[in-house]
């Protein structure tokens, strides 16, 4: 493994993970990613990423396509810890899950993390209703299944669907404290202006009130690249209109492609260290030895 790849980035090695790329966010075949882990590694050290975190969707008990099933599960952490030490020290490789919390049906974050995971994302993707009539799905690449669900569990009322989605994001803070919480603002993607505005000051508030739980909970916040570089949304998972009010909280932010294909890895990454700098972002998190550190950006991205 030194032969193959100790030409690929003889002097990167010696520089600090702030000034090359990272991704905590990644999805592989193990769920409903496109690509698998080996082939993943490998496309990111070509692409000279200091650290890699595979955070596949983490087992429900109820039948979906997307999530890792509770069979494959202690496959993908061996496989992981066998990639860990096959690949190092060309990259550092962590183990981690995109954990759903749906109140009355996911599992406890707890339960995962026991085994021996680095850090847990937490996200929501599925709503639940409160009078238990059904989930209603907010994700994916068509707006359609997000349109039935408002209309036949909530009536159409997007100010109750909306409010329930950040209701669940603060209850998993509150219980299953995540280190980092997934795309925070998804609801506004198949909305695409068509229920609400993000002008709104019933939905402003909602944001803001999320917010001050984030930082009260001192959990990262992805700035998520999926939305751009899929061409699914304009803007990041946060808004960018959000970034300053997270600098003036003191809330921490990461880089997240949430890359479903090796070939996302590094999706908009560049384009996001711009943007962060030039809000007056100084640093980003990254996952150094056993804890989160905030590492500088670098500032020439900003010019």
């Amino acid at each position: 493994m030194e032969r193959q790849f100790e030409n690929l980035y003889p002097e990167a090695r010696q520089n600090e993970i702030s000034m090359r790329k990272f991704n905590f966010h990644t999805h592989s075949l193990y769920c409903d990613g496109k690509s698998g882990l080996r082939e993943i590694v490998e496309e990111a050290i070509r692409n000279d990423f200091a650290a890699l975190g595979f955070s596949s969707h983490a087992p429900l008990p109820m039948v979906n396509s997307y999530a890792l099933s509770f069979e494959q599960f202690q496959n993908y952490l061996r496989e992981l810890e066998k990639l860990r030490q096959e690949f190092h020290p060309h990259i550092r490789i962590y183990k981690s899950l995109e954990i759903d919390y749906i109140p009355s049906v996911s599992f406890p974050f707890e339960a995962f993390r026991k085994q021996g995971l680095d850090y847990t994302i937490g996200g929501v993707h599925l709503v639940e209703e409160s009078g238990s009539r059904g989930l209603w799905f907010i994700d994916g690449s068509s707006p359609e299944p997000y349109d039935r669900g408002l209309r036949e569990l909530f009536g159409g009322d997007i100010r109750k669907a909306v409010r329930q989605f950040f209701h669940q994001s603060m209850e998993m803070l509150a219980t299953q404290k995540p280190d980092i919480i997934a795309h925070f603002d998804k609801i506004k993607m198949h909305n695409k202006g068509r229920f609400f505005d993000e002008q709104d000051t019933w939905y402003q508030k909602l944001v803001k009130d999320l917010l001050h739980l984030i930082k009260e909970q001192g959990t990262i916040v992805e700035m998520n690249t999926r939305g751009l570089y899929k061409k699914r949304f304009d803007d990041w998972f946060p808004s960018r209109r959000w970034v300053k009010e997270m600098k003036n909280l003191g809330i921490p932010l990461t880089i997240s492609t949430d890359a479903h294909h090796k070939d996302e890895l590094d999706a908009c990454f560049e384009q996001t260290q711009k943007m962060l700098v030039e809000n007056g972002i100084k640093t980003v998190m990254v996952f150094g030895e056993n804890a989160w550190e905030a590492r500088p950006l670098d500032e020439k991205k900003g010019h």
